[in-house]
Formats: structure tokens, sequence, C-alpha cells
């Protein structure tokens, strides 16, 4: 079962942590599952940006992105070339080290 290293985020995981999971689960189910609220406001249908996270070590084993994530991602807060939505980045057996950004769009608004 592979293993993710979360780095930590100061609201959702401040000490960062290690979980596991099968094969074949998105990174979102993983976190959800593992008790680390990631925010997905829309409940992992692929429809906004709220669960972007950047994967610093993995990235080439998940699943290739497809053209709808790939075009909400261009709208996500702090993108990069390894970031990912995490309601479709599916893990395979390799270990992923993942950095939760410190906003998204949805906090940015609600904050100001």
């Amino acid at each position: 079962m592979p293993t993710i290293k979360i780095l930590p985020h100061a609201e959702y995981c401040p000490q960062g942590t290690e979980i596991q999971a099968p094969a074949g689960t998105s990174i979102c189910e993983a976190l959800l599952e593992n008790g680390i609220p990631i925010e997905h406001a829309c409940e992992m249908s692929c429809a906004c940006t709220t669960c972007h996270v950047i994967v610093r070590e993995g990235l080439a084993s998940l699943n290739e992105a497809e053209e709808e994530e790939e075009d909400l991602l261009d709208r996500a807060w702090g993108l990069t070339p390894q970031s990912r939505l995490s309601c479709q980045a599916i893990l395979a057996q390799k270990d992923l080290t993942v950095e939760i950004p410190k906003y998204t769009i949805n906090h940015a608004k609600e904050n100001h």
C-alpha cells in the first residue's frame, strides 16, 4: 500500500503526517479517510479547484491529468507544474509527498 507524506499545513495538518491508502484511491479520498479535512467544495466531481495539491514526489506514478482537470488547474491558487486536483489524482503503487497549498480560491474570497 502506498504511503502519502503530507507536508505541514497550518490548518489541516500542522505537524505534517504520513498515511497509507490503497492503489486506486484518489489523493482526496485518502486524505479525508485519514482525518485530513482537505476542502472539496464540488464533492470530488472535478468542478472546482479547492482540493488542489502539489505533488512534490511521485507525480509520475499518478494517472495522467485529463483536459478538464488541466483547464480547472489554470484557476488554482499557487499553481505549479506539479499541481493536481486531489480528487482526480489516483494512487498507484508508489509513495508520494504532497503539499496542500496555503490558500484556495474559496479561502481567498472568504477572508477578504
